[in-house]
């Protein structure tokens, strides 16, 4: 009997379900997906750590002033912050300190375009509490959430977003760019060394002095203590303007810089910036940083006087505050803008007209900064033979320097 061949019968495979049943490819990209999903968290993690630096305020919308006027009318589409550069020796940042610059940086979300004005900082304008007062007095009296609302009330902004930086962080952020190249003239030389060794004193970092005018590569010091200058021609007028040029040479080379310089920029900074943005908010407009352009730049109010009033100083008039805010938007929001000042711009243009007096711009803006000066340039004249080996802030220091004496007239 012949044997019988056994047979098995092959099971038939069950379908596969899920991941097992995608194509090479498709667990490819899957992968791919995943990791770069990880990674991404990873640095919103690595962001969020980095962020726990800044020291983080939540203002009161309520008491911002933000303006009511149309949307239209304000700006659709933008993004307004106040940037407030301090003299904060102890990198306390709230109220008490004084803003050296008040800067309004204006997004445009659709273009990625950034227009800076800067509000010179002796502008004659009113206070929350209803008082005339320079406009650096605010932040001073109040910390940020003062220092925006004067702005937007003053202004018709909506403003709701700010940035407090010690000013000396720019020492840090110009060093870790490699510094900069500026265009010293021979009037500004002796201002530079003075505020150096000002500057040298607060943050301990040594720099070599500035000996002749100019194009030159200068360190964060110099190039800090050049943005702070007020008295050559044209005063706070001709200081702004050296700080918005110092500014976009800063922006242009860090859109450029290495992530390494940027992660020394941020554990550097960090510690010295106050703001109200959020970690959702900050992770969704650094995404588009490198898009970012800087196209134009100008000073509030354009048309200006001085003055020299009694219990709050020299100060920059504007004439008319009407005329000079609507200018403000046309500049920050385009020039076909059809905008009309609110009934509060008219009625502080008013009590300022009132009060300063009604004069005419055209007045010469550096007859009212000649305040006696106290520094002594003699001592760098006779030192300069030593600056190759070094900047030694003991040795070019003038004691009888009085950094507060800038302030005297300010009302504080």
């Amino acid at each position: 009997m012949a044997k019988r061949r056994a047979r098995y019968r092959r099971g038939r495979r069950g379908k596969k379900h899920g991941f097992a049943s995608w194509s090479i490819w498709k667990k490819m990209a899957a992968i791919l997906g995943g990791t770069f999903t990880l990674v991404l968290a990873a640095g919103a993690v690595l962001v969020a750590s980095k962020l726990s630096k800044i020291e983080t305020v939540k203002l009161d919308a309520d008491k911002l002033n933000i303006s009511e006027a149309p949307a239209e009318e304000r700006g659709t589409g933008y993004l307004n912050v106040a940037l407030f550069g301090l003299d904060s020796r102890d990198n306390q940042l709230g109220k008490g300190n004084r803003t050296d610059t008040i800067i309004i940086a204006s997004l445009n979300r659709e273009t990625l375009e950034v227009k800076l004005s800067s509000v010179y900082r002796d502008t004659l304008l009113q206070l929350p509490d209803g008082s005339l007062n320079k406009a650096n007095a605010a932040y001073s009296f109040g910390g940020p959430e003062d220092a925006i609302a004067m702005l937007n009330k003053n202004l018709d902004m909506d403003i709701q977003h700010y940035v407090a930086v010690n000013f000396n962080a720019m020492v840090e952020v110009i060093d870790a760019l490699g510094g900069l190249d500026l265009d010293i003239t021979e009037e500004e030389i002796p201002y530079v060394n003075g505020y150096a060794t000002e500057i040298i004193k607060v943050t301990g970092k040594d720099s070599a002095g500035v000996l002749e005018p100019g194009l030159q590569h200068v360190s964060g010091t110099v190039a800090t203590a050049y943005a702070r200058i007020r008295y050559t021609a044209g005063g706070d007028f001709k200081r702004a303007e050296r700080q918005r040029l110092v500014l976009s040479k800063i922006v242009e080379k860090a859109q450029s810089a290495s992530l390494s310089q940027i992660n020394k920029i941020i554990d550097k900074v960090f510690p010295m910036i106050s703001t109200n943005f959020t970690l959702t908010e900050v992770l969704t407009y650094a995404k588009d940083a490198m898009g970012y352009k800087l196209t134009e730049m100008s000073g509030f109010p354009e048309d200006n006087t001085t003055d020299m009033l009694n219990n709050v100083g020299s100060v920059v008039i504007p004439v008319t505050l009407e005329t000079n805010v609507v200018k403000l938007h046309q500049f920050l929001f385009g020039a076909d803008v059809v905008y009309t000042p609110s009934s509060d711009v008219y009625t502080i243009g008013n009590a300022i007209a009132e009060k300063a007096g009604d004069r005419s711009s055209g007045t010469d803006n550096s007859s009212d900064y000649d305040e006696e000066e106290s520094y002594n340039y003699d001592d760098y004249s006779d030192n300069y033979d030593d600056y190759d080996s070094g900047y030694n802030s003991d040795d070019y220091y003038d004691s009888d320097y009085s950094y507060e004496e800038e302030y005297d007239d300010s009302g504080y």
